[in-house]
């Protein structure tokens, strides 16, 4: 049976999220999601200039009928 661990994380003041919130909103559309997909290549452990392509036989696409 699996465990939560609560030692990793650590409780952050109000002062500190009102700093972040306002850092990420200073920031443009392109810096947050260049700064969203390196913490995905971080946390998937892949390349950033090369990141994985989607599996077309999982993954398709059809049309549908409209009545």
């Amino acid at each position: 049976m699996y465990t939560l661990d609560r030692t990793i994380g650590t409780g952050h003041s109000h002062e500190a999220n009102t700093y972040q919130s306002a850092y990420w909103k200073s920031k443009s559309s392109e810096e947050r999601l260049a700064a969203a997909m390196y913490l995905n290549s971080v946390a998937y452990n892949f390349d950033i200039n090369h990141p994985p392509r989607i599996d077309r036989t999982v993954f398709r696409t059809r049309k549908h009928k409209i009545i």
